[in-house]
């Protein structure tokens, strides 16, 4: 038992760094320091958990605190870019922001819970980041739904968001015309569109913002000054939404 202290300090517990000089000991005292650790160990697990609880709790909390200093620091590009189609409750007291890619099978699991939870709340506003991250098909997805939006307004857009993330097939080149004409658009418009220095220049420019926040995945979500990463169900959404509100108030 005498050794406790020492192995506290060694799993970040308790005692002070003056507690314990590992240089100062001779060989055989540090083996001896060593087998008396591991023997503790090996007779109370529950103290290595306690430790590795402790460590994780720590991890968490940085994260938070560096994702709301990444959050503020950008927050006029995340929440306000004139670039970004929003929907629900212009004047909500919760904004939910959505990077995804249409081709993302947990984009397209999240599409009805998230519209559900915006309809049933009726104080979400509803932000969409085009963050094209899986292949050819992703990237020429989120150049139509640009190129719509600018072409054809924010409704006409919603539809064509309806229509990809929830495309059977391939995004080729007939789909999307056939998509477009579907929509009473100009295929050979919107084709042109997608390639024009404004449209790429929106999704560099989302891409730029999702390293700067440390966003690898889809879909990952930005609620009020809270980062989601990866999907969640309906009713995990709406706690989170509710604990901003509680925050705000």
């Amino acid at each position: 038992m005498r050794f406790l202290p020492a192995l506290a300090l060694c799993l970040g517990l308790a005692a002070p760094v003056s507690a314990l000089d590992l240089t100062a000991m001779t060989d055989a005292e540090r083996a001896a320091f060593g087998q008396a650790v591991r023997g503790y160990l090996l007779e109370n697990p529950e103290v290595l958990m306690e430790a590795i609880g402790i460590l994780e709790q720590k991890r968490e909390a940085d994260q938070v605190a560096s994702d709301l200093k990444i959050l503020r620091d950008n927050a006029a590009a995340i929440y306000t870019s004139p670039a970004d189609w929003v929907g629900g409750n212009p004047e909500g007291d919760v904004t939910v922001v959505e990077f995804l890619d249409y081709r993302c099978g947990y984009c397209r699991k999240s599409w009805q819970e998230v519209e559900q939870l915006v309809e049933s709340d009726g104080n979400i506003r509803l932000v969409f980041k085009e963050f094209p991250i899986l292949g050819e098909d992703s990237l020429a997805s989120s150049k139509f739904a640009i190129a719509v939006r600018k072409l054809a307004g924010d409704e006409v857009y919603k539809k064509a968001h309806d229509a990809l993330i929830s495309l059977k097939g391939p995004a080729n080149a007939e789909a999307l015309d056939d998509l477009a004409a579907e929509l009473g658009l100009d295929a050979a418009k919107v084709s042109a569109e997608m390639e024009s220095d404004a449209t790429l220049a929106i999704i560099r420019a989302n891409h730029e913002l999702a390293s700067l926040l440390q966003i690898n995945g889809t879909p990952t979500f930005v609620i009020n000054e809270t980062m989601v990463r990866g999907y969640v169900p309906l009713d995990g959404m709406q706690q989170i939404v509710a604990g901003q509100r509680s925050k705000a108030n």
